[in-house]
């Protein structure tokens, strides 16, 4: 599969933005420096022609994206800047206005052959996102691709530093992009503009640490690159009501599948009974602090905590007895829980320390992302929404997302999808584990 770029441009905001130098508080710098890469696909229309047609009919008119992207640029401005070292080194973002980067590509591909059976790879990736040879200062922060498919259908990719934003922010963008591609005005799109003030999340002056943070400790983090491939993993409105049936009343769909999950992984991986398996649960905050970050909070606003247990009770206990573990460590993240995180992280750098960015798990470790509640088939440029949403790429072996299901063309849907990366030798055993024929 290749693609052939037709046009390179870099996208300022249409108007005039603040010109200044952005805090970036612990938690944007506990996350990986890396761009994420998204890949929406929207199927071609019932009567598009191949791609160079579909263009001229205006189906995903690359001037209409652009000109849409640049007036998202300037509530979102932080995003058409560069990242930059502040003082003493630390990572900031210069609001300079420079852009993001737009690319318009052709592919020999259809969307059929692309998306029918999708896994995430370094190689979708690579022809679908475009590629930052380095996430370290002075890189773009934003960077789009859309492809016109050889069936007439289109992939749009995007690559956002991640420093920049957690998802909730990468969907908040994307909505106000797509919604202004629709022609709404901005101001309908949200009551209030994107909040950058990320000095909320400041540690206190001194640093008080009453909990324990082994998660970002990277002495957690120690295990070594291993071959791994990625699968989208459908799970039905059937299988999931059993499932949560298997947990107690009223459980979320996140802690159900997550436990499902953890359970089928260590069934797959053949882990000793006396083993202890680490479930790393992200939470967001935005609701949690007192008093709650605003509602349109702009940044990275996701603290993690840690699930230890053995493999044995992960296998012989109830499935709710998982779940349950999964629901106290993310209750537990509140007010004092993330000022903690906050002060903890604050603490490690003043030592010279750096938090666990990486993802090389030990074989024992799960990582389960949710995207549950998220509008990420709300992308809707004014073409309707897209049939399919998902992360270009997967960055470790042992790392999951729970996201909505597509949407299913007779209108159902009701499901969810695991993506989810695991070493080739284990995905026989697992698919059996977890689709309950072990």
């Amino acid at each position: 599969m290749k693609v052939e770029v037709v046009e390179t441009t870099l996208v300022a905001p249409s108007e005039a933005t603040p010109r200044h130098r952005l805090w970036l508080s612990n938690l944007d710098l506990a996350v990986p420096k890396t761009h994420t890469p998204l890949v929406y696909y929207y199927p071609a229309p019932p009567a598009a022609e191949p791609a160079a047609g579909a263009e001229a009919e205006g189906f995903f008119a690359p001037g209409r994206l652009r000109d849409a992207l640049a007036r998202a640029l300037v509530p979102f401005y932080p995003l058409a800047g560069r990242l930059a070292a502040g003082p003493g080194g630390r990572l900031e973002i210069d609001c300079n206005g420079e852009g993001a980067l737009f690319v318009v590509a052709r592919a020999d591909f259809t969307g059929d052959e692309m998306f029918t059976d999708f896994e995430p790879s370094p190689e979708a990736r690579r022809i679908l996102v475009p590629f930052a040879a380095s996430g370290e200062p002075p890189c773009v922060l934003a960077m789009i691709q859309v492809t016109f498919l050889k069936c007439g259908g289109v992939a749009v990719g995007t690559g956002m530093h991640h420093v920049t934003m957690d998802g909730a922010g990468a969907f908040q963008f994307i909505r106000t992009w797509t919604g202004l591609s629709r022609g709404l005005d901005a101001a309908d799109l949200s009551p209030s503009p994107p909040s950058h003030e990320r000095t909320l999340l400041r540690a206190r002056s001194p640093p008080h640490v009453p909990f324990e943070h082994p998660v970002y400790s990277p002495s957690y983090l120690n295990g070594l690159p291993r071959p791994f491939v990625t699968r989208v993993y459908s799970v039905p409105p059937k299988l999931l009501a059993d499932i949560k049936a298997a947990c107690a009343p009223g459980v979320s769909t996140y802690c159900a599948v997550t436990a499902h999950l953890w359970r089928a992984m260590c069934v797959a991986r053949g882990l000793p009974h006396d083993a202890e398996s680490r479930l790393r649960v992200p939470a967001n905050i935005r609701q949690r602090l007192r008093p709650p970050l605003p509602s349109p909070y702009f940044g990275n606003a996701i603290v993690r905590d840690l699930v230890t247990v053995t493999v044995r009770d992960i296998l012989s206990q109830p499935l709710g007895f998982a779940a349950e573990q999964i629901k106290r460590a993310v209750a537990r993240v509140d007010d004092a829980f993330v000022r903690s995180v906050i002060d903890f992280l604050e603490v490690e750098s003043e030592k010279g320390s750096q938090a666990a960015r990486g993802q090389f798990m030990p074989e024992t470790d799960l990582w389960v992302v949710s995207w549950l509640g998220m509008p990420m088939y709300d992308a809707d440029f004014g073409w309707g929404r897209p049939g399919f949403v998902a992360p270009a790429q997967m960055f470790g072996s042992g790392t999951a997302y729970v996201t909505q299901a597509p949407d299913k063309d007779d209108g159902t849907g009701g499901g969810v999808s695991v993506l989810f990366a695991l070493e080739p030798e284990y995905l026989q055993c697992f698919e059996k584990a977890f689709y309950g024929s072990e």
